[in-house]
């Protein structure tokens, strides 16, 4: 990924290109302000106040995306289960989660611009917080407007202590800017601020899961390169041919010029090679098979589908491919619904609260949610979900049955506590006593009685 550094005039520095990763990665750095100039991530604007920067690296993430098809697969595999849910709001009955419906007021994120749907805002939403590690949206004129993420910086406030002294910063707003338009400021309740991974030397700006996992992106374009020379050269090692010292420079020179011509690039492939005497060739190194080319690339796309929190096996990754069963496929698609995708739908619903306005606004007894239930990548957890249910129905009535209170009965088994259940002090027939409570035997009926 080639770019352009160039230092501060007053340095009369001239333009340094950047060939290796290692410079990349320095330059990646002093962009972000985590050199030693601005250990905090931070850009003053004004006495008082700075700004968090925003990231610089999205043009070459975005570039990787578009030519790494690891990082391609990891990417449209997050963005294709994390966009299949809609919005919804949900009750909270003394704080636990309940009935869900919809109004009116989902209408932005239901149809966030003309032709826009639901699965269009999320796959934007996840897209730049994957490349840029921020995804910044706000509402105007009744359209959800995306915000690119390098366009835009988090305005900080220095919060003061009430006893003295200065205690860490506040979020003031946001500011975007296009290039070569005036700025424009935006109060945080105007904003949708999705990002799922803090960046550690920030406090409010998110962090891209490419940014580890950079060197394995660069090794993985490195064996794409390797495994194309190596067809181009005839799919054979490298060759060393000797000759004779007798052999004059200009017939060295007429030799080599006529072997590449015949024996070089994929059309040459698998051609007999004829040497005149005096002319011998030694294969140096060893072919894919030898270098277990597989193995090496197949830890590199490993390391990157970790790194994106999608088990290979999702992605059809060679490693995970080897175990592929039907068993392990189930097991890491629970993997990749609960450890990766459940979390972020839940902050993309707390990040776009702020935009649209919940039913009973004030009471805090509803919340803006997610709704899960016909994404078809969630089928067998929604089989899971139907088994429990009825386990738990067995148990409501077991309970009734055994004389406990209907309301301590639900409020027990919702809340998985026991000490919750109230009993009636009534039994079932079956724990009476013959005769009564006092075990006395009913009289006898009189003689002549029918």
């Amino acid at each position: 990924m080639t770019s352009l550094w160039q230092r501060s005039r007053r340095d009369r520095a001239p333009v340094r290109s950047i060939t290796t990763i290692d410079e990349y990665a320095a330059a990646l750095q002093q962009s972000l302000g985590w050199g030693a100039t601005s250990l905090l991530g931070m850009t003053q604007t004004q006495p008082g106040q700075a700004a968090e920067k925003a990231p610089t690296d999205l043009p070459g993430y975005a570039q990787l995306f578009a030519t790494n098809p690891v990082v391609w697969a990891c990417m449209v595999a997050r963005m294709s289960v994390f966009s299949a849910p809609r919005f919804t709001w949900q009750r909270l009955n003394n704080g636990t989660p309940s009935q869900m419906f919809g109004t009116s007021e989902l209408t932005l994120l239901e149809k966030p611009w003309p032709g826009g749907t639901t699965q269009d805002l999320l796959s934007r939403v996840i897209q730049d917080a994957d490349l840029a590690g921020n995804s910044y949206w706000t509402a105007q004129r009744g359209e959800a407007v995306r915000m690119r993420p390098d366009w835009v910086q988090i305005v900080l406030e220095r919060r003061t202590h009430p006893h003295g002294g200065d205690l860490g910063w506040r979020r003031y707003g946001y500011l975007y800017q296009e290039p070569g338009c005036d700025p424009v400021f935006l109060w945080p309740e105007e904003v949708a601020h999705f990002a799922p991974v803090p960046d550690p030397l920030a406090t409010y700006r998110g962090m891209s899961w490419l940014t580890p996992v950079i060197r394995e992106t660069q090794n993985d374009n490195l064996m794409a390169a390797h495994k194309r020379k190596y067809f181009e050269n005839a799919a054979t090692p490298n060759l060393v041919v000797r000759l004779d010292k007798q052999v004059t420079p200009e017939a060295f020179g007429k030799f080599k010029a006529k072997m590449d011509a015949g024996h070089t690039g994929v059309e040459n492939a698998y051609k007999t090679l004829y040497l005149g005497g005096g002319a011998d060739v030694t294969v140096v190194g060893g072919d894919l098979r030898q270098m277990d080319f597989s193995s090496v690339q197949g830890a590199g796309e490993t390391r990157i589908a970790s790194a994106a929190g999608v088990p290979p096996i999702i992605v059809g990754l060679s490693e995970g491919l080897k175990a592929a069963t039907y068993s392990n496929y189930g097991q890491a698609r629970r993997r990749f619904a609960d450890g990766t995708i459940h979390p972020l739908w839940q902050n993309a619903a707390g990040s776009f609260a702020p935009l649209v306005t919940p039913p009973g606004s004030g009471s805090g007894a509803v919340r803006l949610w997610y709704d899960a239930r016909h994404v078809p990548f969630l089928r067998e957890d929604a089989k899971d979900a139907a088994e429990i249910q009825g386990v738990e129905s067995r148990t409501i009535r077991t309970l009734v049955d055994a004389g406990y209170t209907p309301e301590s009965v639900m409020a027990a088994v919702t809340a998985s506590d026991w000490s919750l259940l109230v009993h009636t002090g009534l039994f079932s027939v079956q724990l009476q006593k013959p005769g009564g409570a006092n075990g006395d035997l009913p009289p006898a009926p009189p003689e002549g009685s029918p």
